[in-house]
């Protein structure tokens, strides 16, 4: 039977809105997709010939801080942003990360080249390369510039103090995990300062960082300094000699206003009104520290490199301010306002060999050094022919002098 073409045209019409109808339900029905790290092409001139990746979380707010990573030897940007915990806290408190990820092209051990002249210099190589994921951040996603972070892993750690060195106008405070200070190579070789360390005077360090943005009469970043006190990859008196470094930027002194014991045998030292921290956990080896688990302390997953102790990343976050338009589910854990420990009767004060330091437990060696306990400040070569003063200041805490 031959149909009539109106009604055709009818049916058509009516099928054709069925399908409508249910491609809308379907759309309805599907939720958004997850927010998920996404690599970056074209942010930049790249003279470092870096890749960017970025993790945006649902309904990140305009004027959002932002947080750049830098991964350690080894590792890539998915890795260490999936085991470090970032993820959560970005997403909790809405903040924007930002991977940076080193290449085998450029070192063979994909190591950020934290020892290059060409790579540690503002306006240069990966440095530049870095800033410049910044500023596409920033022009793109509407980052808050006065609220940049930078955190990194040992050559990437190292790379965060390249960045608060040479654009201490871009970052407000960084992280440096089991990294060396600013320039201590060059001039000095890589192996020296990973495996032995380099003593500069305070003055010494902080005229290195000075130097690398000449004029610059701003403000320094706050800096967070983490180390284990069992890492033989990069010694742990590269902590002090951070320090040394950090705490001259900022003006203020190389003895703790206050102290703190934290899970995992971590103790805290803090500088000057919170101006750098630094962490030291006891027994730890070469590794970003975190702490898998669901309280709200607790963070990412145990790998190469990333070390099942305490989550740094939670701490971090809080030493940022991130969590300032979210809640802080479990007192931060800074030290009391009055220093502490106080001694409660004249400090005890001790004059031996560094051999007999080490002998007594007042001091530790390595890499053929001593290092006074609880400050770990270089007492010199580790032998019974160098002789020291140390003063205890709290329990297993001694300082040079008295």
């Amino acid at each position: 039977m031959r149909r009539n073409p109106s009604f055709l045209a009818r049916l058509a019409g009516a099928a054709a809105g069925l399908v409508l109808a249910a491609t809308a339900a379907v759309a309805v029905a599907t939720p958004a997709q997850a927010a998920s790290l996404q690599q970056v092409t074209g942010f930049g001139s790249n003279p470092g010939n870096l890749a960017m990746y970025a993790y945006r979380p649902d309904d990140l707010p305009g004027g959002a801080p932002a947080v750049v990573l830098l991964h350690g030897c080894t590792q890539n940007a998915t890795g260490y942003f999936g085991n470090t915990g970032w993820q959560k806290y970005a997403d909790q408190w809405k903040f924007a990360v930002i991977v940076a990820q080193q290449s085998s092209a450029n070192q063979s051990n994909s190591c950020f080249n934290w020892f290059v002249e060409g790579d540690i210099q503002r306006g240069s190589g990966e440095a530049l390369s870095i800033k410049q994921m910044v500023d596409y951040a920033k022009n793109t996603y509407g980052t808050d510039p006065a609220r940049v972070f930078v955190s990194g892993l040992s050559a990437g750690g190292a790379m965060s103090a390249v960045m608060l060195a040479t654009y201490p106008d871009v970052f407000r405070a960084g992280s440096v995990i089991a990294g060396l200070p600013y320039r201590c190579s060059p001039p000095a070789s890589t192996s020296t300062c990973q495996y032995s360390g380099v003593d500069k005077t305070p003055a010494a360090w902080g005229d290195l960082v000075r130097a690398a943005y000449p004029g610059y009469s701003g403000p320094y970043p706050r800096v967070s300094i983490w180390h284990g006190t069992s890492d033989y990859t990069v010694v742990p008196a590269n902590a002090t000699e951070l320090r040394d470094q950090w705490t001259n930027v900022r003006g203020v002194s190389q003895t703790p206003t206050s102290t703190a014991s934290l899970p995992a045998n971590t103790s805290l030292e803090v500088y000057g009104n919170n101006d750098v921290r630094v962490y030291r956990v006891s027994g730890m080896g070469h590794g970003t520290p975190v702490d898998p688990g669901t309280a709200p302390d607790q963070c990412g997953t145990a790998a190469a490199y990333i070390l099942d102790t305490i989550c740094s990343t939670y701490h971090d976050a809080v030493f940022f301010g991130l969590n300032g338009g979210g809640t802080n589910p479990t007192p931060t854990p800074t030290a009391s306002p009055s220093p502490t420990p106080t001694p409660t009767t004249s400090p005890t004060c001790v004059t031996a060999s560094n051999y007999a330091h080490v002998t007594a437990g007042r001091a530790y060696q390595s890499g053929g050094y001593a290092y006074a306990n609880g400050s770990n400040q270089r007492m010199g070569l580790y032998n019974t022919f160098y002789s020291t003063t140390l003063k205890q200041t709290g329990p297993n805490y001694w300082v040079i002098g008295c």
